[in-house]
């Protein structure tokens, strides 16, 4: 057969085989053509595949800051300090203003303040190497990413610091724990366990957890080498505690007196010596049911107070707590071991609390706040405080419906303040990024006194506003720092109000 023919007999049987089902066992002759010559990998980077990657990175993370957002920024005129002074009273000696004929009157005393604010340094570096920036070519630009988390970064910070920032208001020594055993409720083994806690500022919070630890003292290097040594937002420890349990099912109740100030505990048991860290909580209390489950030791906290960072400035709650500040600060009662003592509905849409608050800044001051910042834990409870405590003619629902479906849960926005010259006023209640579970804040953006001198309550002031600086080359890296020199400057405290130590539910 020619070599023409062969070729018309192949071409013949793929043409017979292409009609034939596969396992056709006519086919096993022609077994080599069932197999591709180029498959689908599994696997995503490796064989003739296309890499599907969508140019740029996706920079999913919030950004929120609500106070640094809102708050006036006003250029500073050198110095070391914002300084301002302040008549915070009048008529100080309660004179009386009736006059005898052709007399003078009285001599009127009145209440002077002095204060001030210093200012700090805020600022973080990033940096990009040389091969990163090659890598990224086509992709994105890395440089520039760089500069945009860093400033963002910068604000996150900021806002924090805004909110809680603790320069000046040191929480000092933690009160030592009471103890109470109990045979049952937990699963603790019969022994003579120690406890100790350990008041915490907004800061050692947010960076504290049981896997990682709390922050004592934290040095920290820089970027040029240097070092910079302050409080990681951690109190004295208290002293241990100790008591007996009788296992297997033992359980500790524990508590403190709550600290002023303090926004968090942690809490650290076991033997003598040997207390490890085993619970944060938001309130001064916990029930210890198990051992703990963290690795940090009490005695590695040291036994000074590292509540104070002195790179930073205060915040609004640290400026409100502060001795003398005249700011509404209420803790609410220890109550029962672990739960706290919550928020109390007062049965006629209101929060007994926060009513509490508003009534006093109207009796001392005569002024009304605007904004209640929450965390998201507090916001709930508000809600449900006023929507299930209620009389019942306090309010009124009105359904809506489209296409059938009605939407579920409400949501209080706003808070109604009795105090007031208007006869009532609506405060806003925002959920802040930052509030800690158990803590309340309430601000006012202005004063209701006529001439005051005060055109914003609060604002930050800079000897130098948002900066970058391209660092020179010292090696095949480009360097970045963003930074900022401000205070956060508080014309009247008194008009600033916390709730702290609050129970969930």
């Amino acid at each position: 057969m020619t070599t023409h023919g062969k070729v018309q007999d192949l071409l013949t049987s793929i043409k017979v085989a292409q009609q034939r089902p596969l396992g056709d066992p006519r086919l096993e002759g022609l077994i080599g053509l069932e197999k591709s010559t180029f498959t689908e990998t599994a696997s995503a980077t490796s064989g003739l595949t296309f890499y599907d990657l969508e140019v740029g990175a996706k920079l999913l993370y919030p950004v929120l800051t609500p106070l640094r957002n809102a708050i006036p920024r006003v250029s500073g005129k050198g110095g070391i300090q914002a300084n301002w002074r302040a008549i915070t009273a009048i008529n100080t000696a309660g004179l009386r203003f009736g006059v005898s004929a052709a007399n003078r009157g009285g001599a009127l005393a009145v209440a002077t303040q002095d204060f001030t604010a210093a200012y700090k340094g805020i600022g973080v570096e990033t940096s990009v190497d040389f091969e990163a920036q090659y890598a990224g070519q086509g992709f994105d630009d890395i440089r520039a990413v760089a500069a945009k988390t860093g400033l963002e970064a910068l604000m996150l910070g900021e806002e924090a610091m805004i909110l809680g920032g603790n320069a000046s208001a040191p929480l000092g020594t933690t009160p030592t724990p009471t103890l109470v055993a109990s045979s049952t409720g937990g699963s603790l083994a019969s022994q003579t366990l120690s406890v100790i806690a350990v008041a915490l500022t907004l800061d050692g919070v947010m960076n504290g957890s049981v896997a990682g630890g709390i922050q004592a003292s934290i040095t920290r290097t820089n970027a040029d080498g240097t070092s910079d040594t302050f409080g990681g937002g951690a109190a004295k420890p208290s002293a241990n505690a100790t008591v007996s349990i009788t296992g297997p099912d033992g359980s500790v109740a524990a508590s403190i007196s709550a600290v002023k100030g303090a926004l968090g505990y942690a809490w650290f048991w076991g033997a003598a010596g040997s207390e490890v860290l085993g619970a944060i909580t938001s309130i001064n209390s916990i029930v210890i049911t198990a051992a703990a489950a963290g690795t940090q030791t009490a005695a590695s906290l040291g036994a000074s107070d590292n509540s104070a960072n002195l790179l930073a400035f205060d915040g609004l709650i640290s400026q409100a707590v502060k001795t003398n500040s005249g700011a509404y600060v209420a803790l609410q009662p220890t109550g029962t071991a672990g739960t706290g003592t919550p928020l109390t509905a007062d049965g006629a849409g209101g929060v007994v609390e926060i009513d509490a608050a508003l009534k006093s800044l109207w009796d001392n001051f005569r002024l009304s706040p605007d904004t209640i910042w929450v965390s998201s834990q507090e916001a709930l409870n508000i809600s449900k405080k006023i929507l299930t405590g209620s009389a019942v003619a306090a309010q009124r629902f009105v359904f809506e419906t489209s296409q059938n479906a009605i939407g579920g849960g409400v949501m209080v926005r706003t808070y109604l303040n009795r105090f007031s010259m208007q006869g009532g006023s609506a405060l806003d209640i925002k959920v802040h990024p930052n509030m800690p579970a158990g803590t309340v804040l309430m601000t006012t953006k202005a004063l209701p006194y006529p001439l005051s001198g005060v055109g914003n309550v609060m604002q930050i002031r800079t000897r130098q506003d948002y900066y970058q600086i391209e660092w020179p080359l010292r090696s095949r890296k480009y360097e970045y720092g963003v930074y900022a020199d401000e205070v956060l400057q508080h014309y009247f405290p008194p008009s600033l109000a916390v709730i702290s130590n609050i129970g969930n539910g």
